[in-house]
């Protein structure tokens, strides 16, 4: 492997590097029942807040709210795997890497 080709790959993996610190210290936040239910999740999927709006704590019907829960849950997972996809892109050019 020629020098230029070492620097290059060099640059890429910190880059990457850099990419990964992002996505894990970025945070994002998704919503279901008209943002009565808000989940924050970093880019890397751990979850670090759920906030409750007490119009849907209702303890006759607990299965509503866990079905918005799950609503929001999902919505914020998409949203985190949009950025950590984008956010990557940016640095493969859109190449998929195994395990990226």
């Amino acid at each position: 492997m020629n020098p230029q080709m070492m620097n290059q790959l060099r640059k890429m993996q910190q880059e990457m590097a850099k990419a990964q610190d992002e996505i894990q210290s970025t945070t994002v936040e998704g919503a279901a029942a008209g943002g009565a239910v808000k989940i924050t999740m970093t880019g890397d999927f751990r979850v670090t807040k759920i906030a409750l709006d007490r119009s849907v704590v209702d303890p006759d019907d607990v299965e509503t709210l866990e079905d918005v829960i799950v609503a929001a849950f999902n919505d914020v997972r998409a949203k985190a795997e949009e950025f950590a996809a984008k956010r990557m892109g940016s640095v493969t050019g859109g190449l998929k890497i195994p395990g990226m």
